[in-house]
C-alpha cells in the first residue's frame, strides 16, 4: 500500500465515522456537526482522486452553505421545546435494510472491473471543466436559479413558522 491509498483509507475512515456520528447523535446539532465532518473528508477525498474544483465545490457549497442552514434551521425551530427521545422502534428494521445495502453495494463493487491504470489530469481535464462551465451557466442557469429560489422560499418559510406568536 503506497502513502495515497493509505490517505484515501484514512480520510474515507473519517467520512464514514462523519456519518455514523450523524446517524447515531442524540442532538440534533451533534449531528449536524458530524454531517460536517463527513463532507469536509468527501471533500478531501475529491482532493486526493485531483478534482479540487469539486472539492472547492464540496466545502463551499455543502460544508459552508448547506450546514448553515440546517443549523439556521435548527436554531429557529426551538429544539428545547421538542421531545427528548429521538429513539425509534423502526431501528432494528432500518439497521437490516442499511445492512443490505452495504452488502449489496460490497457486492457490486467485488464484481466490477475496475481499469488498472488511471489517467493523470492534465489539459483534457481542463477542457472538460470548460466545457462543463459553459453547460452550467448557459442550458442550466435556470434550472439552477429555480433550485436557488426554491431554498430561499423554505428558508423563508421556516423563519415564518418558527417566528413566536404575538398577539
Amino acid at each position: 500500500m503506497n502513502a495515497l491509498e493509505g490517505m484515501f483509507l484514512g480520510v474515507g475512515a473519517i467520512a464514514v465515522i462523519g456519518a455514523l456520528g450523524t446517524v447515531l447523535a442524540k442532538n440534533v446539532v451533534y449531528g449536524a456537526l458530524s454531517l460536517l465532518v463527513s463532507l469536509m473528508a468527501i471533500a478531501g477525498i475529491f482532493v486526493l482522486i485531483s478534482s479540487p474544483f469539486l472539492a472547492l465545490v464540496q466545502v463551499l457549497i455543502y460544508g459552508g452553505a448547506i450546514i448553515v442552514v440546517v443549523l439556521f434551521a435548527l436554531m429557529l425551530t426551538h429544539q428545547s421545546d421538542a421531545a427528548e427521545n429521538l429513539d425509534n422502534s423502526q431501528k432494528p428494521l432500518a439497521a437490516l435494510v442499511g445492512a443490505a445495502a452495504v452488502l449489496s453495494l460490497a457486492l457490486v463493487i467485488a464484481r466490477s472491473a475496475w481499469p488498472a491504470t488511471s489517467t493523470i489530469p492534465g489539459e483534457h481535464t481542463k477542457g472538460q471543466l470548460a466545457k462543463m462551465g459553459n453547460e452550467l451557466f448557459t442550458q442550466w442557469s435556470v434550472p439552477f436559479e429555480v433550485a436557488s429560489l426554491l431554498l430561499l422560499v423554505a428558508l423563508i418559510g421556516a423563519i415564518v413558522i418558527a417566528r413566536p406568536e404575538t398577539e
